[in-house]
């Protein structure tokens, strides 16, 4: 495959062929997928032995706590995409069956500044427009969401290598 070109395809089924790259990197799609086997398995398929797959998504605690995007369906209604909870071993048991060795994760904290009484914006009085709850929802009780979000991880970020170099 020509160095820096993108394909479009299912992680299912990547339009891509056995040992043809490098470097796979995967960001904000895993946290849609139910099972990280077969999406693994496809990985390590395309990359060829010592090539590197970086994969990027929601943590799975922010998941929990409702940090789901929203979507409009094609009648306008309102909807959410469907959301996984992977762990840490979810993980390791999808990508260590299939050749890939973990080189880092990491786990990023959104900074938390602590809330001042003092505000240039007035506090909010309601929840926010549909389209942006839950994270409107810390605009009514700022002290409150700053609390609730001091330690938990933003994202996390995996780095693995494909044996066989």
């Amino acid at each position: 495959m020509p160095d820096g070109e993108f394909r479009l395809g299912e992680l299912s089924g990547l339009p891509v062929a056995d040992d043809a790259v490098d470097l796979v990197v995967c960001c904000l799609a895993l946290t849609h997928v139910p099972d990280l086997r077969p999406v693994m398995a496809q990985f390590a398929r395309v990359l060829r032995p010592g090539g590197h797959l970086v994969i990027s998504y929601v943590h799975p605690e922010r998941v929990a706590r409702g940090s789901i995007p929203p979507v409009r369906l094609p009648d306008g209604t309102a909807g959410r995409l469907e959301s996984y909870r992977h762990s840490a071993g979810d993980h390791l048991r999808a990508a260590l069956p299939v050749g890939l060795q973990v080189r880092r994760c990491e786990e990023p904290f959104i900074p938390c500044t602590e809330p001042s009484g003092a505000t240039d914006r007035p506090r909010v009085t309601g929840p926010g427009p549909w389209e942006v709850w839950p994270w409107s929802l810390a605009a009514l009780v700022p002290e409150a969401a700053a609390a609730a979000d001091r330690g938990v991880p933003a994202e996390i970020i995996w780095h693995f290598q494909l044996t066989g170099a």
